[in-house]
């Protein structure tokens, strides 16, 4: 059997395949039970598209629209102003969690329902404005492909995300076969309310928890209550996920994807300020963790 076809033969593809054939046969020494073999993945940059800016921010371009719309003064001020002109450059030095808490902050007092009805239409014509394809062609075949060797081999897939979390389960579920009880992502607060027979979740203007760094490993903890033995990142924030993982007793492998391919996709690292990429660089020897190269270990990129 031809397992993952997208990815390029080489010492990546033998990682996984040799890590996932220890772990889940039964007459092996490193075989690991069925309900410890946790696998968490990072969403922006690790399974789809996080360039030229992250979806959350795009999503946040359109929700701006109908804000100013009800309040035209805001147009003048600040971060409005940058995220309606698509001021990337000043977008980026608000910081990523400064700029995804502006993004769910435009959502504010939408019902979870509601919100997930306007995401789902959203997606059905949203496009990255750099690759030209829809925000969900922007996935990445080759880690469809390992999500889905994971769970035939007994694998239960978890998303551990700076997105939103209510943004990630409008398409998880069709994209990448992850349910929305397995995605963990940065939260906002919300309120409970019931009027008759109509019950509600309110999204409020109050960030909860940024899944960023260590409060990823926070999360782990708190939503998943198992420490993984796969973890697959892509930048800085993912780094505390990664040594959480490499931490524990047993088999464990941490990958790390490095976007370095300009032609079929993008090339950036450290200059990317919304989601850099120079810690982990820098120590994924010492760490052991294995970095995989999107222009070498990639046969094919996107989705269909």
């Amino acid at each position: 059997m031809n397992h993952l076809p997208s990815w390029n033969d080489g010492p990546s593809k033998d990682a996984i395949l040799d890590f996932v054939a220890r772990v889940s046969h039964g007459d092996s020494p490193d075989f690991v039970p069925v309900s410890e073999r946790i696998a968490c993945f990072d969403n922006d940059g690790t399974l789809w598209c996080e360039f030229p800016m992250q979806t959350q921010v795009f999503f946040a371009f359109a929700q701006l629209a109908n804000i100013v719309e009800k309040s035209p003064d805001l147009k003048e001020k600040q971060p409005y102003k940058a995220f309606l002109e698509h001021d990337t450059a000043t977008i980026h030095a608000l910081g990523k969690k400064a700029v995804f808490e502006f993004a769910f902050a435009t959502h504010a007092g939408m019902t979870v329902d509601e919100f997930a009805d306007i995401a789902r239409s959203w997606f059905e014509t949203a496009r990255n404005p750099k690759l030209d394809r829809l925000f969900v062609k922007c996935v990445y075949q080759p880690q469809v492909e390992l999500l889905a060797l994971l769970r035939e081999n007994g694998f239960k897939t978890f998303i551990v995300s700076g997105g939103g979390i209510d943004l990630i389960r409008a398409f998880a579920e069709l994209a990448y076969g992850i349910p929305p009880e397995q995605v963990v992502g940065s939260s906002v607060k919300t309120a409970f309310e019931a009027a008759g027979k109509l019950v509600s979740l309110r999204k409020l203007a109050e960030l909860r928890s940024f899944d960023d760094r260590e409060e990823k490993v926070v999360n782990i903890g708190l939503h998943i209550g198992r420490r993984p033995i796969f973890v697959f990142g892509n930048s800085d924030g993912d780094l505390a996920m990664m040594r959480y993982a490499l931490a524990g007793q047993g088999p464990r492998l941490a990958m790390l994807v490095h976007h370095d391919d300009a032609e079929r996709e993008f090339a950036y690292d450290r200059d990317f300020k919304l989601s850099p990429l120079t810690e982990a660089l820098d120590n994924a020897a010492a760490y052991g963790i294995r970095v995989v190269s999107m222009a070498r270990d990639r046969k094919e990129v996107f989705v269909a």
